[in-house]
């Protein structure tokens, strides 16, 4: 059995038990989610090198005065991708995704940042490089897109792992927009994931590396593989971390976890890491369910 095959049966039995969980717990599972919003907008935003903390992105959406001045950008990025976030939340699985839905998520993003550009895709001269890769030409973005949503859709027996990973690698190579193309890219998927009855994902800033790593794979092989790993990880998390709240477990970080079972806590974070055990970050911190 391959690693990517293991990952996805891992991924379909905790969906099974995910689904078993949930009944009845409804008001749980929205408090999950809008207690993820600021984690998501914090993530998503450092990526793309946002200086606010989880604290700072936290007080931001709470309207809590900061510490310290943040310029207009920082404070609007944060708010518009959190309701970007809860907008997919609650409307993904009533809309398909289209080109036009693509566009109004980014003028959702981009609005009072950069209004000239929000919620259209490159034109004219409007090329972009990153790192040493140059976008295509604005006048392919359409067709691109399309192609790439086409695919998705025509793929839908095929391993969810692996058509989210190629369709995020794949708009992110095509970088339709003069700015905000991570956010929506990371949004899209899980607009994708929650269409399709799977649970957000929440790439992080911590694992950006790796995330660089497998745009550059992509780019220089047109493999998925470091990708299918990420978002594999990602879903193994996001699923660990809700049925330690639905199925009514006592949640204490692996430090404790360690000391109580007398494991190495090292250890335990590289298994925590490889999504091996059902550990999970939250806040920066792994943690675990126990009975």
């Amino acid at each position: 059995m391959t690693k990517i095959l293991k990952v996805y049966n891992q991924i379909q039995s905790l969906r099974n038990r995910y689904y078993q969980a949930a009944i009845g717990k409804e008001s749980l599972i929205v408090l999950i989610s809008e207690a993820e919003v600021a984690e998501q907008v914090y993530n998503s935003n450092a990526i793309e090198n946002s200086t606010l903390t989880l604290e700072e992105t936290e007080k931001i959406l709470l309207q809590i005065d900061l510490d310290r001045y943040i310029n207009e950008r920082e404070l609007f990025e944060a708010k518009n991708l959190a309701r970007v976030v809860t907008y997919i939340d609650h409307k993904a699985k009533e809309l398909e995704l289209t080109l036009p839905v693509i566009l109004s998520l980014h003028k959702m993003l981009i609005l009072n940042i950069r209004d000239d550009i929000a919620g259209r895709f490159r034109n004219a001269n409007e090329y972009v490089r990153v790192g040493s890769h140059i976008a295509p030409a604005p006048q392919e973005i359409t067709k691109r897109l399309s192609k790439m949503l086409a695919e998705y859709n025509a793929s839908s027996h095929e391993n969810i792992i692996k058509r989210i990973a190629k369709l995020h690698l794949t708009f992110e190579h095509t970088h339709p927009f003069v700015d905000g193309n991570g956010r929506i890219g990371r949004v899209t998927n899980n607009f994708l994931l929650i269409r399709e009855g799977f649970v957000p994902i929440n790439i992080k800033f911590i694992d950006r590396q790796k995330y660089y790593e497998a745009f550059r794979e992509f780019d220089g092989k047109g493999a998925t593989t470091i990708m299918e790993e990420i978002v594999g990880k990602a879903l193994a998390n996001s699923y660990h971390k809700r049925l330690a709240y639905l199925e009514g477990k006592k949640n204490i970080t692996l430090r404790e976890y360690a000391k109580v079972k007398k494991l190495s806590h090292s250890g335990l974070i590289n298994k925590a890491n490889r999504q091996t055990i059902e550990a999970f970050l939250e806040k920066g911190v792994w943690k675990i369910g126990t009975k």
